[in-house]
């Protein structure tokens, strides 16, 4: 068993203060919440390290996770980056000034427009995404496979449910 932390003084000061409170959900959701805060911490270096903002990373990410062309339509982009289609809009501006992306009409459609990873925007999004994966290596270093598998396991079942 882990060495006791900040949550489980928290925890306990409330079942003192609110004894007619279940406060056992602090036990898992406070340190989902630390855990996340230190997790965006390091993402946000890594993304930094390579000149990129952690929304420019998603963007990026979605369209070299597509394979060659690494091509896709806003509206998918706006899907799975989950943001407006204003938003995407805005995004693929700054990153068109950039030169990581280009933007192009869709042969297939008249209305739609198809945007398209750069070199350059391959070669930061690379670089960033082994840097990122190097720090979630370590942040996990602690627990074994089996451990990470089930926490894996485990947090996709509470996402589901969410």
């Amino acid at each position: 068993m882990a060495r006791p932390d900040d949550v489980d003084q928290i925890v306990a000061a409330w079942q003192v203060q609110r004894p007619d409170l279940d406060v056992s959900p602090l036990q898992v959701l406070s340190r989902l919440t630390r855990v996340s805060a230190q997790l965006d911490t390091a993402r946000s270096q890594a993304f930094r390290d390579h000149n990129l903002d952690s929304w420019e990373f998603d963007v990026l990410a979605a369209l070299r996770r597509t394979g060659p062309p690494f091509t896709l339509s806003a509206g998918t982009l706006a899907t799975q980056t989950h943001v407006t289609s204003g938003t995407m809009t805005t995004r693929v501006d700054r990153l068109l000034e950039r030169g990581f992306v280009t933007r192009f009409p869709d042969e297939n459609d008249r209305r739609g427009v198809l945007i398209a990873l750069t070199a350059a925007g391959q070669r930061g999004v690379d670089g960033a995404l082994k840097d990122l994966l190097e720090r979630e290596k370590v942040a996990l270093s602690g627990l074994s496979s089996s451990e990470q598998e089930q926490l894996a396991d485990l947090l996709r079942g509470l996402l589901d449910r969410l």
